[in-house]
């Protein structure tokens, strides 16, 4: 994919990612600086060391949005960014899927995660967007700005 990185780090390392635009990848890094290990410090009282991922580039359409079916995904042209977790320095796995929406410090924290997201990225899609995004949130950097 041209115009695209592979993402290790992003201040911490960043597991399933084989392409994303430069964009992306500096949002990513000063997301990470600038939102997550604050609200980690504050809700979890620790350090975030991996980024969970579920990966960028991915050939393909928008998928269960019906306004939109048949359009490229941003995926498509590396100019989207899935996660889905965080790993701490104790060695804790907070999970989207399993901790958002809890009154618990996890689910704190990932609502500050989500929360500074909107701040960096145009599209931020949490799981209290659609179904579709139960276990992870989506950020992109295309034309259509949200935060849900």
């Amino acid at each position: 994919m041209s115009g695209a990185v592979q993402l290790l780090d992003v201040g911490v390392s960043v597991t399933n990612v084989k392409a994303v635009r430069c964009g992306v990848a500096r949002q990513l890094a000063l997301w990470m600086r600038e939102s997550v290990q604050p609200a980690a410090r504050d809700a979890l009282g620790s350090r975030v060391v991996k980024l969970e991922s579920m990966g960028g580039y991915a050939c393909r359409n928008v998928v269960g949005n019906a306004a939109s079916a048949g359009n490229r995904s941003e995926h498509a042209t590396a100019n989207a960014f899935d996660i889905s977790g965080f790993r701490t320095a104790s060695g804790k796995l907070i999970s989207i899927r399993r901790e958002w929406g809890k009154p618990t410090a996890e689910g704190r924290f990932l609502l500050a995660a989500r929360d500074g997201l909107c701040d960096w990225f145009n599209a931020t899609l949490s799981p209290d967007y659609n179904a579709d995004h139960a276990d992870h949130f989506h950020v992109d950097m295309g034309w259509w700005q949200t935060c849900r």
